[in-house]
């Protein structure tokens, strides 16, 4: 396991929680090139973004990889409310705190998002300057698009009637109307069953369509291929990892 350090930043005003990993740096090898890493919708720093890390570090990139505002170890209230606009700062948040760390390379900071975090990272690296490479892992880009793909429309009305109560509750100061975003599952490894710890993550439900575009933007992101290398051995390690509590 690659070592790491628990560090903090702000981001509004509020404390976000982070890991940072640094590679090994063997004799004059300069300053180290990063990856931010945040998750998806709901998710946490916890849910296996240590893997992803671990594997970055191995090949020479440091990493900072955070909870947003709301979830996990970072501060931020109503808990488990997802606002696309504050996610976004964190992101930028993240970034200029990156950029304040001594033996890394201000050139060679990188973006790593995965789901709903893979849209934050699209645009992000739009947005923010410098921003050397970006990595979206099977991105949400487009709120509409993905309604669409629901083919039974009794869900769809259920959602739509939750997410009009909670932006008129909103308005009236009323709390936060939550859906679940992750049960408990179960794996199969090897003909061997276990249980998956439940995780009772919730997140407010969004009114409002979400969409992500660099369209306005003269800046494009970047998409190495060597990452993709490094995220087909990350997801390959946690298979293995699991198979090896099976036995």
């Amino acid at each position: 396991m690659a070592p790491r350090e628990d560090v903090q930043f702000i981001s509004g005003d509020d404390w976000i929680s982070a890991w940072l990993y640094r590679p090994s740096r063997s004799g004059d090898t300069g300053p180290a090139p990063l990856l931010v890493l945040g998750h998806g919708l709901g998710a946490v720093r916890t849910m296996r973004l240590d893997a992803y890390a671990e594997r970055f570090v191995a090949a020479g990139y440091a990493c900072l990889v955070f909870d947003y505002r709301n979830f996990g170890d970072s501060e931020g209230r109503p808990r488990q409310v997802l606002d696309v606009g504050m996610q976004l700062a964190d992101w930028a948040a993240a970034v200029a705190y990156a950029r304040t760390l001594d033996g890394i390379d201000q050139d060679r900071i990188a973006l790593w998002g995965t789901s709903f975090g893979g849209g934050h990272v699209i645009a992000s690296a739009a947005r923010l300057p410098g921003i050397a490479a970006a990595v979206a892992q099977c991105p949400f880009t487009d709120g509409i698009a993905s309604v669409r793909t629901i083919q039974n429309p009794l869900v769809t009305a259920r959602i739509t009637v939750r997410a009009v109560r909670d932006a008129i509750g909103a308005r009236l100061g009323k709390p936060p109307i939550m859906v679940t975003t992750a049960a408990a599952l179960a794996w199969t490894v090897a003909g061997k069953a276990g249980p998956i710890a439940a995780a009772s993550a919730w997140v407010r439900v969004a009114a409002a369509s979400v969409t992500f575009s660099a369209a306005d933007s003269s800046v494009l992101a970047l998409f190495a291929p060597a990452f993709s290398a490094l995220v087909t051995e990350a997801t390959d390690s946690s298979r293995m990892e699991a198979a090896s509590a099976a036995e």
